[in-house]
């Protein structure tokens, strides 16, 4: 029997799970309806800065939180080299991206003019939407939401119809809700008094996708991302 001669110890950084969240920020997508609030939410996070995509901020108009709208993948990708290198976006705890379906939309509308095979065009945006999400999610040290539209979905392993955040394309679609350690149903729900009132739903049932991998949440949440981040950090 030949042995094969001994390897050098590979160089590897052995880490420790347990407080990450509290080191790297907490990665979340909230999905809901039109206008239950989604846009109004990212102004509950710490500290918070928008991307906003779709034009529309009047509902923060009461509210002072800085943006930058972005219309284009260059301007997105100008927004992330700011967010990592520049000393400016140290004082913002919180990224919000408004919304992660309207930024699919702009790319998709773009790879369609350049691509005269649809699929080619749907397969491009899948690889594009990917790569930029899981870039703005690996962001360090800060908090990172997506916010989502509402579609109908078809889950893969039952069949089932259910509400979930809605990205075009099936490819993107499936894969959206799996980059995250949390995804939030946003609705409103009335008490037993007859009031409404805006909620997060943190577990799925057979109707809303949702999870939540801290295992910290309540079923419901109040529509507070800073109580929200502070409670999945154990703070």
């Amino acid at each position: 029997m030949q042995f094969l001669p001994p390897m050098s110890s590979p160089q590897i950084v052995i880490r420790d799970t347990y407080g990450s969240a509290a080191q790297n920020g907490v990665k979340c997508a909230v999905y809901g309806g039109a206008g239950v609030g989604k846009t109004v939410l990212t102004a509950s996070m710490p500290q918070p800065f928008l991307i906003s995509a779709e034009g529309g901020t009047l509902s923060l108009n009461q509210t002072h939180v800085p943006y930058v709208e972005v219309k284009d993948m260059a301007g997105l990708m100008g927004v992330y080299q700011w967010a990592v290198s520049s000393h400016e976006a140290r004082q913002f705890w919180s990224l919000g991206m408004d919304s992660a379906s309207e930024v699919a939309e702009v790319v998709l509308a773009n790879e369609l003019k350049n691509n005269k095979d649809p699929r080619k065009a749907y397969g491009e945006l899948a690889t594009q939407m990917m790569a930029l999400l899981r870039a703005f999610r690996d962001i360090p040290q800060k908090h990172v939401l997506f916010t989502a539209k509402q579609g109908r979905l078809t889950d893969q392993q039952t069949g089932a119809i259910l509400w979930g955040p809605m990205m075009p394309g099936q490819q993107l679609d499936q894969q959206f809700p799996y980059m995250f350690d949390e995804v939030f149903h946003m609705g409103m729900y009335r008490t037993t008094e007859g009031q409404t009132y805006r909620a997060l739903r943190t577990q799925p049932d057979n109707q809303y996708q949702a999870k939540d991998r801290s295992g910290r949440l309540d079923m419901y949440e109040q529509a507070n991302l800073t109580t929200v981040f502070n409670k999945i950090m154990g703070l």
